[in-house]
């Protein structure tokens, strides 16, 4: 089968062009673009898209979300993360979700990022208390009839909670640590074995759009031998040692209480940080984790949005790139941002890092929040030889945007109008795979209104023994509120918050 867009506007982020804007052709056959270019002559045998008043662009990359977070949309607001976490992933857990909820779960994830201009997802799902090749599938069938390239793990600790958060066991009274304490943990051996029969169910599965990657939760959170065998596996399947660092101040204290040294710093001494890596957050990086990780080529996800809505600070994102990191975007779960929109990340990203100083010289542009979204966030999944950009020999993962509108006219550099000015609303075509999943307002791979239905039947019942869950947890509350304040009043030497208002009354910071 033989697609050729005709005449669009094109941003290709690869190739001859890069991400200069052009008008021309792409000719796609199969699940992949055999040409680009800007005029591909006639291809009789081709169904033409009028390209016309589009912009052609890759699809977007998510490079960092919880799916198991979707039911929680516009539930918390005002806590710092080790607040959220209480709720979000209790520590006094509930049952396991039903496993018919769990396939709606990831479905929405799916339905909202490819409605968003999204084509790849990297998703940190946490289905506690066990691991389970069958709910594991069950993630991987969703995405599989939605019709979306995913990246799938969840994610794995094996430390328990207050042996991993600073002043913790001092803070903590000994009654609620008795409630916390106690029960296995996984050993990185078992760990291990479940991850390489996940890679012999899943991985490749959906033609190749689906793949299992490993996701240590943090540093601080795993024993090291889960960190090195998670490292392992990572190198020898070729995919992402996918992790959580220095999201907040408080993980940044942590690294020093417990291991004497930066959490980047203990990765590197234990062998582990790599290309592989790609980590989430690097809000609390000092000028040495930065060196560190650029020379190792690993990867950071950007969640600008998240880190605001959770008050972890702002990221140095110039010195990173500067540094040699390769950045991409995430919106992280939909507890800690509300949606699943990079279009809104994208804006963000590229205005608040203009907030971080006045040499604008080194503000970031819209080229550079385009190839985060784009091939910078193929590159944070390890399919930056698949996806990312409009290549010959590429899968065919792409959208187009309609031009004609009040978003676009009149026009002028295209990438600052997807940058600063897209919402999505523009978005008339999503492919993926050289398949359309998407067409003028409608999903063509799953009956939406179907979904939404029992969504709306099912979930309450389960939100409200939800709210039992929460319930038992607010008793630990205000000593993890203790905790992010001692954390937050340490000096550190390097400071992440923005603005002028001070960390607590009657402090400077």
């Amino acid at each position: 089968m033989k697609t050729l867009i005709r005449q669009a506007t094109i941003i290709a982020m690869g190739g001859p062009e890069g991400d200069a804007p052009f008008t021309g052709d792409i000719l796609i056959e199969g699940n992949a673009i055999a040409a680009i270019g800007r005029d591909l002559g006639a291809h009789p045998d081709a169904t033409v898209i009028d390209g016309r008043n589009r912009l052609a662009m890759p699809g977007l990359v998510n490079g960092h979300l919880h799916s198991s977070e979707q039911f929680f949309k516009g539930r918390y607001e005002k806590m710092p993360l080790e607040v959220w976490l209480l709720y979000a992933y209790p520590l006094l857990m509930g049952p396991q979700i039903p496993e018919r909820l769990l396939y709606l779960r990831s479905m929405l994830v799916a339905i909202e990022s490819l409605r968003g201009g999204v084509t790849t997802i990297c998703d940190c799902f946490f289905d506690p208390p066990i691991f389970s090749i069958e709910r594991l599938g069950t993630v991987f069938q969703a995405y599989g009839d939605a019709g979306i390239r995913a990246n799938v793990t969840n994610s794995v600790i094996n430390i328990p909670v207050l042996d991993t958060l600073p002043h913790a066991r001092e803070i903590m009274p000994a009654e609620l640590q008795k409630l916390l304490d106690g029960g296995a943990m996984i050993t990185g051996k078992a760990y291990a074995d479940y991850c390489e029969a996940a890679f012999r169910a899943f991985d490749g599965g959906g033609g190749g759009r689906l793949r299992y990657m490993v996701s240590p939760s943090a540093p601080q959170r795993c024993t090291i031998d889960l960190l090195e065998a998670c490292s392992a596996l990572a190198i020898s399947h070729d995919v992402p040692f996918h992790t959580h660092v220095l999201e907040t101040k408080t993980q940044a204290v942590t690294g020093h209480e417990i291991f004497g040294k930066t959490l980047i710093r203990y990765m590197h001494d234990l062998g582990v940080l790599t290309r592989n890596v790609t980590i989430a957050h690097s809000v609390w990086v000092s000028d040495e984790d930065m060196a560190l990780m650029g020379a190792a080529d690993c990867s950071v996800v950007h969640n600008a949005i998240s880190n605001q809505k959770l008050g972890a600070g702002v990221a140095p994102l110039r010195r990173l790139i500067d540094a040699g990191v390769n950045i991409g975007l995430g919106t992280d779960g939909a507890s800690s941002n509300d949606t699943l929109r990079i279009f809104d990340v994208m804006r963000v990203a590229a205005l608040i890092h203009a907030a971080s100083g006045p040499d604008y010289a080194r503000w970031l542009g819209a080229s550079d929040i385009l190839k985060a979204a784009t091939i910078g966030g193929a590159h944070t999944a390890m399919l930056d030889r698949q996806t990312g950009s409009l290549e010959a020999g590429k899968r065919a993962d792409l959208i187009l945007l309609d031009t004609d509108n009040s978003i676009y006219t009149p026009m002028n550099d295209p990438r600052k109008h997807v940058v600063f000015g897209e919402n999505g609303s523009s978005l008339r075509l999503v492919m993926v795979d050289g398949e359309i999943v998407f067409r003028d307002g409608r999903l063509t791979t799953v009956d939406e209104a179907e979904i939404y239905r029992e969504v709306r039947e099912a979930v309450p019942a389960w939100l409200a023994e939800h709210r039992a869950v929460e319930d038992r947890n607010r008793v630990f509350e205000p000593h993890m509120a203790e905790i992010h304040r001692r954390a937050t009043t340490t000096d550190i030497g390097l400071d992440r918050y923005a603005g002028d208002m001070p960390a607590w009354p009657g402090t400077n910071r």
